[in-house]
């Protein structure tokens, strides 16, 4: 539940950052916002991959 709402907070941000980058933005500004949406983009990368790794089934070893 956590990770979801980590996970929505990740989509709103990146949401936001993409629609600050359509407005009249000085060159600073610009590129804050393109670090930040960066920024969000890759934690939100590994939430989804720490998420996928978890749910995924584990590999059995055979004996032998």
């Amino acid at each position: 539940m956590i990770d979801d709402q980590l996970a929505r907070a990740h989509r709103n941000n990146i949401q936001r950052y993409r629609q600050l980058l359509q407005t009249s933005l000085t060159e600073f500004e610009r590129q804050f916002v393109e670090r930040r949406l960066n920024e969000e983009q890759s934690k939100l990368e590994i939430l989804v991959s720490s998420f996928s790794n978890e749910s995924a089934p584990r590999p059995t070893t055979w004996p032998g």
